[in-house]
């Protein structure tokens, strides 16, 4: 079973305590994990590049200027692709980009990319914050005494909590988000995952009930 060091609220280190085998035991599917990241950048496109092909420029319905006589070259339209303003040859239209995973796939990766950080030593836990307010210069300290300051750190949590969201927006590198909204391009994304220990509840619960 894998484990991960414990620390209080302030950053203080506890300890270490044993990461469930059902998130953090799981043997690592790299395949599932390309899949997972390469189809959660694919949905984040809008695909909206859109270029006009010759049929599709205003004008140029009339030859510009006669055939010979003139020393330029040969032309029957001023939407050709050759000339400026003209249509672009196989140019971008809107599309969908989006890829939809399995979920079995989905889970599996998670898994994997959660039990990857975990051998790494890359996993933490830490009591849960009771903000009241945005204390950013407190969550700043509070990473640095954990040591993962100055890093690309993901913060875990279980439920929608503005005080501590607020407190970690304006430092660099550090993202928020729920246990149950959780994705592997964020794991994979992160240098630190730091987990609440209620977020591990959560997450746990969501495999449950899948």
């Amino acid at each position: 079973m894998a484990t991960a060091k414990w620390f209080e609220k302030d950053g203080t280190e506890k300890g270490t305590r044993e990461l469930p085998d059902s998130l953090f035991g799981c043997e690592v599917n790299e395949h599932a994990v390309h899949e997972a990241v390469v189809a959660y950048l694919a949905n984040q496109r809008q695909g909206a590049a859109s270029a006009k092909g010759r049929s599709e420029i205003a004008g140029g319905g009339g030859k510009p200027y006669r055939q010979k006589g003139t020393g330029r070259a040969r032309a029957g339209t001023i939407r050709s692709p050759i000339w400026r303003g003209g249509g672009v040859v196989f140019g971008p239209h809107p599309r969908d980009y989006r890829i939809n995973l399995p979920k079995k796939v989905k889970r599996l990766a998670l898994r994997s990319a959660l039990s990857a950080r975990a051998k790494e030593g890359s996993v933490m836990l830490i009591s849960d914050l009771d903000y009241t307010e945005p204390k950013t210069k407190m969550f700043a300290s509070l990473l640095k005494n954990m040591d993962s300051h100055q890093q690309k750190i993901l913060f875990v949590i279980d439920k929608t909590n503005v005080a501590v969201v607020k407190s970690a927006r304006n430092i660099p590198g550090v993202k928020v988000v729920l246990g149950s909204m959780l994705t592997t391009y964020d794991v994979v994304w992160a240098e630190k995952v730091i987990l609440t220990e209620s977020a591990v509840k959560v997450m746990e619960e969501v495999f449950k009930s899948e």
